[in-house]
């Protein structure tokens, strides 16, 4: 890998720019079955590698490159989105996760979590199989670097023709499935709220009771709240959260808004998340 004069100026400029899109936060609930209820909040950040996806995506750097960012400006995890390794969907090389695992340990830097797309909401149950083959895989590469969370979708498909409650009970079918994969491997499965066919606190707490695994977690996505009052929706879904994606901007009243961080994170910490 070479560090050319491009991606030396992507070092050592990118953290006057205005702030990074998106931040990963992997955390454990202290309320949870497993966690005890006397324990402070504590937060490690870490970097969901999306916040570079033009530079990614147009090749000016890659994967290595941001594993260099984070160290250099201490970070204490990163998050590397699957569709950023190279050739997805095809899981990468093992030679390329021992590399990227191997870098990142003599870094000082963990591997919070990573994800894939897919579709829940798609009417073709062939699709969907091949979603849950593709979730299958890349939880084994998960489990094969260390990485304790994949993030999924619900999906975003047009389904006209269904009623909501039938498309619930489909995704909830396939999901199900997914989080006995990731029982198996020891890696917990983090649906997102994205905006798609989940749009609402509501959504989301009804996915999690059909589903009932003690495998499947929220990546709480607060972009992606956009019917009701964002800090609000939250506060509903939070205790079902085991990532975070922590965005600049949150939707109000129709109108995309600054976060307002001194707002959010009162709500985390009264909440006892540990984690990144």
């Amino acid at each position: 890998m070479k560090n050319t004069p491009t991606r030396r100026t992507f070092l050592k400029t990118m953290m006057t720019a205005p702030a990074l899109s998106t931040f990963s936060f992997q955390v454990l609930t202290s309320t949870s079955d497993h966690g005890k209820k006397d324990l402070p909040h504590k937060f490690k950040l870490s970097l969901n590698v999306y916040s570079f996806n033009a530079l990614l995506q147009q090749g000016v750097i890659d994967l290595f490159d941001v594993l260099d960012f984070c160290a250099e400006y201490n970070f204490e995890a990163i998050d590397p989105t699957a569709y950023y390794f190279p050739g997805y969907p095809e899981v990468p090389a093992d030679e390329y996760m021992r590399e990227f695992k191997r870098k990142a340990f003599l870094l000082g830097l963990d591997i919070s979590g990573t994800g894939v797309r897919n579709d829940f909401a798609n009417p073709d149950a062939d699709s969907r199989r091949d979603d849950i083959e593709l979730i299958r895989q890349w939880t084994e590469v998960a489990f094969k670097m260390g990485i304790p969370a994949l993030r999924i979708f619900p999906g975003h498909h047009d389904h006209s023709g269904y009623a909501r409650e039938e498309v619930f009970e489909w995704m909830a079918r396939d999901i199900k499935t997914c989080c006995k994969t990731g029982e198996k491997y020891g890696v917990m499965i983090a649906v997102q709220n994205h905006n798609g066919f989940l749009k609402t606190a509501a959504d989301v707490n009804h996915l999690f009771t059909l589903v009932d695994s003690d495998w499947m977690g929220l990546n709480l996505d607060i972009g992606s709240y956009r019917q009701h009052p964002p800090y609000q929706e939250i506060q509903k879904n939070i205790h079902k959260a085991i990532t975070w994606q922590i965005k600049e901007n949150v939707w109000i009243e129709d109108q995309e808004t600054p976060t307002d961080f001194e707002r959010l994170m009162p709500i985390i910490q009264r909440s006892g998340y540990r984690g990144y």
